[in-house]
């Protein structure tokens, strides 16, 4: 039991610090690689509760997925950071705020009795052929199968964001215009030159 116990501070003490450098980091890469550590400490965490399932997923999707193309957004738009930190102090007080709001939140829900000391102790044993995966999808196509729609339509609007940023004109990239090279005809490529034969 011991084991578990110092593998668990370990990662939870790894994913903090991992988490702390996200928003600490100057350079969005660094961040990014960070937020990759922080997912996979996330996900030794969710095994420990047995979470097969979720911890998986995370790795696969966030990591695997996500992030690189997280990455090649960040890469590809050349992001100017002295820009955006132009506006950091100015919005300072309302980033401060937000916070306040969201630890309180976190207090409010666990102080709940679901997340008292005495109702994570002893946990009731699963049967043999228990499966987190089945239990998962039951619970979330049926309890909150609203709250899942709405975050699907949220990354919806992501990707189109994503898509809109990347299409946006700027002067030092060159564009083409596909409807344009649909219509091309070979009069406008292609030029035949009459000559006569060299003779030696």
């Amino acid at each position: 039991m011991w084991i578990e116990t110092v593998v668990f501070y370990f990662f939870a003490t790894l994913t903090v610090l991992s988490a702390i450098s996200v928003i600490t980091m100057r350079n969005p890469v660094h961040a990014a690689l960070f937020l990759v550590l922080t997912f996979f400490s996330t996900a030794f965490l969710w095994m420990l509760l047995e979470a097969e399932f979720l911890a998986i997923t995370l790795v696969l999707v966030y990591v695997g997925a996500v992030m690189v193309l997280f990455l090649f957004v960040v890469m590809m738009l050349d992001i100017n950071i002295a820009v955006l930190r132009e506006g950091f102090i100015k919005f300072l007080p309302v980033g401060i705020a937000l916070a306040l709001v969201m630890f309180g939140l976190i207090y409010y829900a666990l102080s709940g009795d679901q997340f008292s000391l005495q109702a994570m102790a002893d946990p009731p044993p699963k049967a043999a052929d228990y499966s987190n995966t089945k239990a998962l999808g039951a619970v979330l196509y049926t309890d909150y199968v609203f709250a899942f729609e709405v975050a699907a339509v949220i990354l919806l609007v992501a990707i189109i964001a994503a898509i809109a940023l990347t299409m946006r004109k700027r002067p030092e990239t060159k564009y083409q215009n596909p409807s344009d090279q649909i219509r091309v005809k070979k009069q406008d490529r292609l030029r035949v030159i009459k000559m006569e034969a060299e003779k030696e």
